[in-house]
């Protein structure tokens, strides 16, 4: 069998609906029972849905954790390039996509392994073995590479594990059984890649000071939701939230990390947040790392809010929103309204060393590159 497959033509790739997700073949699969301690192997499933008993504590107390990589290929068109395309699409932290031979990579997949095993024992599940990971989210990308977007396309491959305690009972402890799985499907970066004007939330704290800030569960993202709705009803695209206790340091945006850029007659530093609750963002210390070996200065420290007037851009860093230029932000408990460099320099080119790393065009300095194979997966050399 051909691998990777190519793209397939029963997809428009400029025209994707993200609420109506191509899932290609199937997905992976693997259980845990607690009875052996033991994961069974990873198992294809060609249907889009799971058997998950009514009773499962994932589904009743919340008790899940899940990932986020990207996968897309690189933007060419017969004479290069795509001029279309937008660099900060491709800005993403861990991806699996064709190179420029046609390799499939995925970007920075043990990190994510790791981030993962943290939120799993933050909710009292079995942690996965790096290796197991690899296998898995290898074993889903690998079967489905026809819908890996084709070379000139703006779309991405977005790979989306989750772990779920799935044996049935009342009580509110862990059960006998969780299921890991890992689904892909293409997909375009879903803020868009034009700068947004962003809210500063203060009637809503995202997460409790010692809570679950920190860790990709999703009861950190459900009660945004009407926050979000509301807050785009009234031209915003963003939301900003500040730290819970005092509401004087930044954290980060509802689904981002906040990175703040300060150019002084060409002398730049990029800053970022330090709170411990805060979603560690791979996208953000793969940007603080490119920025170091440009000779920018980098700061990781808590950042006030009113620093933010400090700021020349800001940029909301996260995996499916990829790397989003910040246009303005606005905070209407106080009247402030803050507003950035509308050409993003610094964003953009972050950005499209980002991409060019992530799409094999440049050396892998850091070792964060992985090859996919029919067969395998391994650190490129």
């Amino acid at each position: 069998m051909v691998f990777p497959l190519p793209p397939s033509s029963d997809i428009d790739w400029d025209n994707m609906d993200p609420t109506r997700p191509h899932l290609g073949r199937g997905h992976v699969e693997a259980t845990f029972h607690a009875a052996t301690g033991t994961w069974t192997k990873p198992r294809w499933v060609e249907s889009p849905y799971l058997s998950i008993h009514g009773l499962a504590p994932c589904l009743q107390y919340g008790q899940q954790v899940f990932e986020g990589l990207k996968g897309k290929s690189p933007k060419r068109t017969k004479g290069g390039v795509n001029p279309r395309a937008n660099s900060s699409v491709l800005a993403s932290p861990q991806t699996a996509f064709r190179g420029p031979n046609d390799e499939v990579y995925i970007f920075r997949p043990r990190d994510h392994a790791r981030r993962m095993a943290r939120s799993s024992a933050a909710v009292c599940m079995p942690a996965l073995e790096e290796e197991f990971f690899l296998e898995c989210v290898r074993k889903a990308v690998a079967g489905n590479t026809e819908i890996l977007p084709p070379h000139g396309s703006n779309a991405s491959l977005y790979i989306r594990p989750f772990l779920l305690g799935s044996g049935p009972q009342f009580a509110p402890i862990p059960p006998n059984e969780f299921t890991f799985a890992v689904f892909v499907a293409p997909l375009y970066a879903y803020l868009g890649t034009q700068a947004l004007d962003a809210l500063i939330l203060d009637e809503f704290d995202r997460a409790a000071p010692k809570g679950t800030g920190a860790v990709k569960v999703g009861g950190n993202y459900a009660p945004v939701m009407p926050w979000s709705i509301r807050a785009r009803q009234q031209g915003y695209g963003m939301t900003l939230h500040l730290d819970s206790l005092t509401h004087t340091e930044i954290d980060e945006f509802s689904t981002s990390a906040f990175v703040g850029i300060i150019d002084e007659n060409g002398e730049r530093t990029v800053v970022v947040t330090d709170s411990k609750n805060i979603i560690e963002s791979f996208t953000s210390d793969s940007c603080v790392a490119l920025a170091r070996s440009l000779g920018w200065k980098v700061e990781k420290r808590p950042i006030l809010y009113t620093e933010l007037g400090k700021f020349t851009e800001v940029i909301a860093a996260g995996s499916a929103a990829a790397l989003v230029p910040i246009r303005s932000i606005t905070r209407p408990s106080t009247g402030d309204k803050f507003v950035f460099e509308s050409t993003n320099p610094c964003c953009a080119e972050l950005s499209k060393m980002l991409s060019d790393y992530q799409r094999g065009m440049t050396e892998d300095v850091f070792g964060w590159r992985y090859r996919v194979e029919a067969d395998g997966i391994a650190p490129c050399d």
